[in-house]
């Protein structure tokens, strides 16, 4: 499929998150109690080491052939143990942010973005930890932020005693682009090379860095930012709206919706993918 690029020009975001609304990503209140233990673990071993390791393990997509509407069926066995606000399953948390972005008139492309954006927790299935799944995605090998979710419990990272990575550049230059940057691994980055020749550049970015909230919610790492980066962030920050306030108690119907967005997953992907 041709990549496209295209212009916000168009499109408005409907006032998801009215003053009234729930509070989310409120880890002092809300926080269940899995939250804060997935967070030891996932800040105690990402370390550059491990991130290198996971890529070469998983990137040649040798692990299973499945078509993306299969895997979304297997999300609806998953609970996310990093969400302060649901503990539904992210079936349920898939139809409920492409159903939204849908009401609103977006293109079929976004939808779709909606739908499948973390699929690329599969990785569950495949026997890894939510700590190298789940949560919030950072870049390894520089200074960790004190914006990043419970920055406080990277105290027994090992990459913590590598003076290299102490600096806010580390091992990258300024303006290196996140392309060119290791980030913390899990379901983004890996569903990002599951699905990337199939999608839009604007698809394939949101779904790559949509939990790196870091950057996108807190202004932090803006030194390793280019300006294709800068360009591409609008639209991570617009399909952000979606990904938390689209989140209720209220279960989609998966039956009556299930036609429809196997024949979107149609439009873009293969019968099977390489996972």
């Amino acid at each position: 499929m041709k990549k496209l690029f295209f212009t916000l020009s168009f499109l408005t975001l409907a006032p998801l998150a009215a003053k009234d609304a729930p509070v989310y990503r409120d880890y002092e209140e809300t926080e269940r109690d899995c939250v804060r233990e997935l967070y030891r673990l996932n800040h105690t071993y990402q370390t550059v080491e491990f991130v290198k390791a996971q890529l070469a393990k998983y990137l040649p997509l040798n692990h299973a052939a499945i078509g993306m509407w299969d895997v979304l069926e297997k999300l609806n066995a998953l609970v996310d143990d990093s969400d302060p606000d649901l503990d539904l399953p992210q079936m349920v948390h898939a139809l409920q942010t492409a159903e939204a972005i849908r009401k609103d008139g977006h293109p079929d492309w976004l939808i779709l973005t909606g739908l499948i954006h973390d699929c690329g927790k599969m990785l569950f299935f495949f026997g890894e930890p939510q700590w190298a799944v789940v949560g919030d995605i950072f870049p390894v090998g520089c200074r960790f932020s004190d914006k990043i979710v419970h920055a406080d419990l990277f105290a027994n990272n090992p990459d913590l005693k590598n003076p290299l990575y102490q600096t806010d550049y580390g091992i990258y230059s300024p303006n290196c682009g996140l392309r060119n940057v290791l980030m913390s691994w899990g379901h983004d980055g890996y569903l990002y090379h599951v699905v990337k020749n199939y999608l839009p550049e604007e698809a394939a970015y949101i779904i790559r860095f949509h939990s790196f909230y870091a950057l996108h919610q807190e202004n932090e790492y803006q030194h390793l930012l280019d300006d294709y980066d800068r360009e591409m962030l609008k639209w991570v920050q617009l399909f952000n709206k979606y990904d938390l306030y689209s989140k209720c108690p209220e279960e989609p119907n998966q039956q009556k919706l299930a036609p429809y967005y196997k024949a979107l997953i149609a439009q873009f992907f293969p019968e099977k993918l390489a996972w």
